[in-house]
């Protein structure tokens, strides 16, 4: 089974009488939506990669565990894959688009497989690090500590979020192709809060609440939900889907997020 950007999609059923440049939008508002994930996955990860790895060399915090290289790499391929997939359908390459969209199906579950591995990773090593540091030291490890018991319940989210997506998505391909692309895309989006709050400069709500950050998410897939309503002019049937997931899972995070119960669950959670 492989990730299909069908270019003859619901459109044709629509009866809306579309122009040369509503088509052409049709095709390249999926590579405008991707290319921006990897531009805001760039503007994230690579100045704070870098300051991690001078701390790394000034011997001033641990190196980084290898399974955090493992999902580093399937994600930054992950997303070229669907940068590529979008390209090649836009441009009329669908063989080559069904063939490649193969690499998909291993991607996916290796990519939730390694989130699982690395989540607890970091966790236990700030906990260990807690646990041997200097006196002085152990407020901000611990501080660091509630902070990860906090994003725990956000990356639950994502992984929940993202399997679900992805799995109606593929069996969407061939049934519903609308389904499936905006499908694909809006899994996509879940995993970006891991970048965008590691842009320093964007105003933010965090870590007292996770708000500001959805909010960044949801404008980064707001160009294409808002070419949608103007092309469709009505609501399309995968943001429904979307949103019946993506709304009680965010209640749950909201009602949750930096209380006693919570911290305490997550300590459990981790073993700790």
């Amino acid at each position: 089974m492989a990730i299909a950007f069908d270019a003859a999609d619901e459109f044709s059923h629509d009866r809306l009488s579309g122009t040369s440049r509503a088509h052409l939008i049709d095709r390249w508002i999926y590579v405008f939506t991707v290319a921006s994930f990897i531009a805001i996955v760039l503007i994230g990860f690579l100045p704070d990669s870098f300051a991690k790895l001078s701390a790394i060399q000034a011997g001033q915090r641990a190196p980084f565990p290898p399974v955090l290289h493992v999902h580093a790499v399937l994600m930054a391929s992950f997303l070229l894959l669907l940068l590529g997939q979008t390209i090649l359908v836009a441009t009329g390459r669908r063989g080559w688009h069904m063939r490649i969209g193969i690499a998909a199906m291993v991607l996916v579950p290796v990519i939730v497989i390694t989130g699982l591995i690395l989540v607890p990773t970091i966790y236990h090593g700030v906990w260990n690090a807690a646990q041997t540091a200097p006196a002085a030291a152990r407020p901000q490890l611990q501080a660091s500590l509630s902070i990860l018991e906090e994003l725990l319940l956000a990356q639950i989210r994502v992984g929940l979020l993202f399997t679900i997506f992805m799995w109606i998505a593929l069996r969407s391909r061939l049934r519903d192709p609308g389904v499936h692309k905006r499908l694909i895309i809006l899994a996509t989006a879940m995993p970006l809060p891991a970048a965008i709050n590691r842009i320093g400069w964007l105003p933010t709500t965090f870590p007292s609440s996770f708000l500001a950050i959805d909010i960044y998410v949801l404008l980064a897939v707001s160009p294409l939900f808002i070419w949608d309503l103007v092309r469709n002019r009505s609501l399309h049937r995968a943001y429904v889907i979307f949103a019946a997931f993506f709304l009680p899972a965010s209640a749950v995070l909201y009602a949750l997020w930096d209380t006693p119960v919570w911290h305490a669950t997550a300590r459990r959670i981790m073993g700790v």
